[in-house]
C-alpha cells in the first residue's frame, strides 16, 4: 500500500502588503488542475490536513493561511478586512502564478473567495461551498451577539462583551463538537490549536475587527447572486445539515440563482470536513469529474 504523502509546507513573500504566506500544497504534478481550499473561523490551512491528500490523489491542491490566522506572519500596520485579505490572496495567487481553479470556501473563505471572484470571474472553473455562505436565510441564531455588536459603537465595552460571547475556549470546542453525530471524531489538537493562536498577543482585536467588518460581506450578497446568475458556475454545496451558524437553507439559497447546483446535506456539524473527510473529498472528486 502506498504511503500518504503529507502536504509540502510552504511560504511565500508578498512584496507589495509585506505578508509571509504560509500555506500547504500537495499534488503538484504537470497537468493537473488545482482546487484552492479558503479556510474559516478561528481555523487555518491546519483545517484540511486531511482532506487534502485525499484531494491530491486527482489534484493539485492549495490551501493558504489568511493574514491573522494560523501561521502567516503579517507587518505592523496591517489593516485587517475582508477586503484587505481578498486582497492579500490576489496577490499570493499572483505570486504562485495560479490564474485557474476551483475553489473551496467554507466559513470566513466564502466571502473572500466571492469577493476573489468578483475580480476574477474567468478565474474560477466550479465552486465547492461547505457550509460557505451568500445567502440571507443562511445566518443561524448563533449570530445574533455578533449582529447586534454591528448596531453597537464599538466601544471598549462592547468588544469585550463579544470577546466573551465568541472568543472563549468553550465557544471554539462548540463550532467544532456541536452537531457532530459522533465528537470522538473531532481530534482535540484542532480547536486547542486554534484556541492557542486565539491567545497570541492582539490577535483578539484582530478577531473582532473583523467581525465588526463582516457585515460589509453581507453588503456584498446582491453582488454574489449576481455573479452567479451571470456566470452560471458550476457549484456543489456540501453542508454539514447539523451547523447552527450557517443553517442548509443557506445551502438550499444557491438553487434561486444556479439552478443546476449540487445540494448535497450530510450528518455534520459546522466543521464538517473534519468530521467527514473522506465523504466530503468522495462527493468533490465526483462533482469535478
Amino acid at each position: 500500500m502506498a504511503l500518504i504523502q503529507p502536504p509540502q509546507l510552504k511560504r511565500a513573500h508578498l512584496p507589495k502588503s509585506g505578508v509571509r504566506m504560509f500555506y500547504r500544497e500537495l499534488g503538484r504534478e504537470i497537468g493537473r488542475k488545482t482546487i484552492l481550499l479558503l479556510h474559516g473561523f478561528p481555523s487555518s490551512s491546519h483545517h484540511y490536513r486531511n482532506l487534502l491528500p485525499i484531494l491530491a490523489k486527482e489534484y493539485h491542491v492549495i490551501a493558504p493561511d489568511f493574514p491573522g490566522f494560523g501561521f502567516t506572519e503579517v507587518p505592523e500596520g496591517f489593516k485587517y478586512s475582508f477586503q484587505s485579505l481578498t486582497d492579500t490572496l490576489a496577490e499570493f495567487l499572483d505570486k504562485i502564478s495560479l490564474t485557474k481553479f476551483s475553489m473551496y470556501l467554507f466559513d470566513y473563505g466564502a466571502p473572500i473567495g466571492l469577493r476573489l471572484a468578483l475580480q476574477r470571474p474567468s478565474a474560477v472553473e466550479a465552486i465547492i461551498s461547505q457550509n460557505g455562505n451568500a445567502y440571507a436565510e443562511g445566518f443561524g441564531d448563533v449570530w445574533g451577539p455578533i449582529q447586534d455588536f454591528w448596531k453597537s459603537e464599538n466601544s471598549v465595552e462592547d468588544r469585550t462583551k463579544i470577546s466573551n460571547a465568541m472568543l472563549t475556549f468553550d465557544m471554539v470546542k462548540f463550532q467544532y463538537i456541536d452537531g457532530t453525530p459522533t465528537a470522538s471524531d473531532i481530534a482535540p489538537e484542532s480547536y486547542a490549536l486554534d484556541y492557542a493562536l486565539l491567545e497570541r498577543p492582539g490577535n483578539k482585536d484582530i478577531q473582532i475587527d473583523l467581525f465588526m467588518d463582516y457585515q460589509n460581506n453581507v453588503a456584498l450578497y446582491e453582488k454574489f447572486q449576481e455573479y452567479f446568475r451571470s456566470s452560471q458556475v458550476p457549484l456543489l454545496a456540501v453542508w454539514g445539515k447539523n451547523d447552527v451558524f450557517f443553517v442548509p437553507a443557506g445551502a438550499e439559497a444557491f438553487k434561486k440563482d444556479l439552478p443546476g447546483a449540487q445540494i448535497s446535506l450530510i450528518d455534520a456539524g459546522h466543521f464538517a470536513s473534519e468530521s467527514h473527510p473522506q465523504e466530503i473529498a468522495d462527493q468533490i472528486l465526483s462533482f469535478l469529474r
